[in-house]
């Protein structure tokens, strides 16, 4: 097998990509607007860290009883996967703000909802970014590696025939994996992707330092200050992570784990012979596009066709752009895949699971009909 880094090489340049970006620099030219963000941005920003601190102040104010903190530790979750949405997904990008200061800033704050700022940008921005649903190089797509399959090219496991139940409490586990287990794992392992991992020495500072200041305040400050049992305090904590992590999942399988999106895989020269920016289309779907309320609480990540294609541009421009990326996808005859609703993308993604599990199950164990000499 080549060892040759993967690369898309398609010589001559997208036509599809050049165009699209184009009309998107005359929308923003001709209406003298910023690629980053505007009033409402910051609105959304102030609302969910401000949403964030009071649900948090609730909490450790030891001043409600023990089902209304859970409730409140659930609500707690939520608003942690929308601020990594909204706020930190954008910073992190770099479209944010124009002032680089702004989104490094901004971008601290995914340590407070137990993920490294650092390492998400590697993972993410570097490795997802670029190899998108290409196995063994995205890693975004190994969710639990021999319990869900969401790659073909896999075996199949026995156990895998009822990964369209299942998975989505698995699902519910990934925060719970990221705080405590996932970030160091991805920093130590020699690579991410094909990004080898030289880290620079304040990075290994920065990841300790960070984690500790997250255990402090979900950890050890609320067994300090509440009147509470340590299981019902891991109860909370569990429950807050468990729905943190399934907002957080969900919103990524419905993005590229649908039906219509490919995983495409690199010839025998580890080549993919077609441009970066037309496998973006193939392995990439909208869901609920027109819907304002998953807009705002998915920061734009409902319409992740255009983020993909320019994450430079802060989420509050999706869908002004979606109408550029759709009618130039149609122009170039590409595919422009989208599911009108939530509902309708989760049963869809659900059917995948299906798929690659029970249904593939049954294919690859079908008894061998016998022969019949003619």
């Amino acid at each position: 097998m080549t060892t040759k880094p993967l690369r898309f090489t398609n010589v001559q340049r997208s036509t599809f990509f050049a165009t699209v970006r184009e009309r998107a620099d005359a929308y923003f030219r001709d209406n003298q607007l910023s690629r980053h963000a505007n009033g409402a941005m910051w609105a959304k920003t102030i609302f969910f860290l401000s949403a964030f601190v009071l649900t948090y102040g609730l909490i450790v104010s030891n001043q409600f009883s023990v089902p209304v903190m859970a409730g409140l530790a659930a609500v707690l979750g939520a608003i942690c996967a929308f601020i990594g949405f909204n706020v930190c997904h954008d910073a992190l990008h770099g479209s944010f703000s124009a002032n680089k200061r702004v989104n490094k800033g901004l971008g601290l704050i995914f340590n407070l909802i137990g993920a490294s700022p650092y390492v998400w940008n590697i993972t993410h921005n570097v490795v997802h970014h670029t190899y998108t649903n290409i196995a063994g190089h995205d890693e975004d797509i190994e969710v639990a590696p021999g319990l869900v399959r969401l790659d073909a090219t896999e075996p199949v496991r026995r156990i895998q025939r009822y990964q369209h139940w299942y998975a989505f409490l698995l699902y519910g586990l990934a925060s719970l994996s990221w705080v405590l287990r996932k970030d160091y794992k991805k920093f130590f392992q020699p690579k991410i992707g094909q990004q080898v991992a030289n880290h620079p020495r304040r990075e290994y500072f920065n990841l300790f330092f960070y984690k500790a200041v997250y255990y402090v305040l979900f950890i050890v400050v609320p067994l300090v200050v509440l009147d509470i049992t340590w299981w019902q305090w891991a109860l909370g904590f569990v429950l807050m992570h468990f729905v943190e992590g399934l907002t957080l999942g969900l919103v990524f399988q419905l993005a590229h784990v649908v039906e219509g999106t490919a995983f495409p895989l690199p010839d025998e020269q580890n080549d993919m012979r077609e441009a970066w920016a037309v496998h973006q289309l193939r392995t990439t779907a909208n869901f609920s596009p027109d819907s304002w309320l998953a807009s705002f609480l998915c920061g734009g990540l409902n319409r992740q066709i255009e983020h993909h294609l320019f994450p430079k541009v802060c989420h509050i421009h999706y869908p002004a752009l979606a109408r550029i990326v759709r009618e130039t996808a149609h122009e170039f005859d590409l595919p422009y895949l989208e599911n009108p609703t939530f509902v309708g993308a989760l049963q869809s993604h659900r059917r995948v699971l299906r798929q690659l599990g029970a249904e593939a199950w049954a294919t690859a164990h079908q008894p061998s009909r016998p022969q019949v000499a003619a």
